[in-house]
């Protein structure tokens, strides 16, 4: 199983294990995620959702399309959120989108800021991509803030672009490219 280190947290691919945790840290988090996410289906917390999400994401996976991973803290380690990298596109493209979400009682702390920089090694080191895409609601400014902190550059306006909590959605445009992860390897720290 692929393990990613960060700095403070590090990252997996989630397993039927964490479910409890997952559920849990979840549904504490329900009112705090829904204004960023799509409309939870009804059973979306239940075991057996949990179980056929993995099935779906492990057939993902093996199929170079997505990969979905769980965010923990190294201290503790505490499940704290997830990064996803799906609609991985090869040929000419050679880009990936990616979307994170983070519990509630972990906002703020600057873990997702480095989950997210610890990914960019696989996104274009292991799985070789050109462009990461990402995309937020223009008044999510916590997610604007990760973005930009981790070297994304914004891109512009996608007019209704997501669904989001049952509307369609505004969403403002971000990359990093290949190019741009090089520098940030050469920058000084």
């Amino acid at each position: 199983m692929t393990r990613i280190a960060g700095k403070r947290v590090f990252l997996r691919a989630p397993s039927m294990d964490d479910w409890a945790e997952w559920a849990e840290l979840r549904a504490r988090s329900r009112s705090f995620l829904t204004p960023w996410e799509p409309t939870w289906p009804e059973d979306s917390l239940a075991r057996d959702h949990f179980r056929r999400r993995l099935r779906q994401q492990a057939k993902e996976w093996r199929a170079g399309e997505a990969y979905g991973l769980f965010l923990f803290t190294n201290e503790g380690r505490r499940l704290v959120g997830g990064i996803n990298l799906s609609n991985v596109r090869r040929g000419v493209a050679q880009t990936a989108s990616v979307g994170y979400w983070m519990g509630q009682p972990y906002a703020g702390q600057g873990l997702m800021t480095d989950g997210l920089r610890a990914t960019l090694p696989f996104v274009f080191d292991d799985l070789r991509l050109h462009r990461l895409e990402a995309a937020c609601l223009p008044h999510n400014e916590p997610s604007k803030g990760v973005l930009t902190k981790v070297g994304f550059h914004e891109e512009g306006l996608a007019r209704q672009y997501l669904r989001i909590n049952g509307q369609w959605a505004d969403h403002l445009l971000f990359a990093l490219l290949r190019a741009d992860y090089d520098a940030l390897l050469r920058a000084p720290r």
